[in-house]
């Protein structure tokens, strides 16, 4: 007789990595585990799709997950690559209308899915998790404004550098967690006008372009004169 210890062992682990549960205690996560169902998807799978309807907050336990809309011209625009512990259809948790988006699984993904209803229940219950859903809206709403913002007045050459001096790291180096071609939509422009500029970046001495995700700044002064 299956006693659901595994499942129940497995979800609080998927649990466990999201920010808005971490602050739980162990009677807590298991009180999330408990409304949470764990399934799999294969790469380019999608696991919603706009149009559905919502009501679920889907939690990524493994893999990586593409987060697209389409215009009416059928023009993909990349909104966020999530990864493990990133959580995504949270605004159905607040507003009863389908979803906007897609999430389509870029590699094989394990997803925790929790029951939208009866968290908006544990919600009351622990104002702590719907505190962290709030700053975690927030996060992404001024992520949101600042792609706008850079959408409309930016040229392409100015968003390119604006992107490789935000996702470099300390030593100034870029790992892309996305394609070029998921980052060029992402920055409103396409493949090719990226893959060609990066190459002027790097003819300039500005960058080094290793392999198809890292970029190594060299020059990061000549960058910010772009800006």
């Amino acid at each position: 007789m299956d006693c659901g210890c595994q499942k129940g062992k497995k979800d609080r682990t998927c649990i466990e990595m999201v920010p808005i549960f971490n602050a739980l205690t162990y009677d807590e996560m298991m009180e999330v585990a408990m409304i949470t169902n764990s399934r799999e998807y294969e790469k380019g799978e999608m696991i919603y799709t706009a149009g559905d309807k919502g009501e679920r907050l889907f939690v990524i336990h493994k893999g990586k997950v593409k987060i697209t809309r389409f215009s009416d011209l059928g023009k993909e625009q990349v909104i966020r690559i999530l990864g493990p512990g990133d959580f995504m259809g949270e605004l159905s948790l607040f507003v009863p209308t389908p979803l906007t988006d897609n999430g389509e699984a870029l590699e094989n993904t394990t997803v925790c899915v929790i029951d939208g209803e009866r968290l908006k229940g544990l919600m009351v219950k622990y104002p702590t998790i719907a505190l962290k859903v709030l700053e975690e809206l927030s996060t992404r709403l001024g992520k949101a404004e600042n792609l706008i913002e850079s959408l409309g007045i930016h040229d392409v050459e100015t968003r390119i550098a604006k992107t490789i001096l935000d996702l470099a790291n300390d030593k100034g180096e870029v790992v892309l967690r996305m394609s070029k071609g998921n980052l060029a939509s992402h920055i409103g422009m396409s493949q090719e006008t990226l893959s060609r500029k990066l190459s002027y970046f790097q003819d300039m001495g500005w960058i080094k372009l290793i392999g198809h995700r890292r970029i190594i700044v060299l020059d990061e002064e000549s960058l910010v004169k772009i800006l």
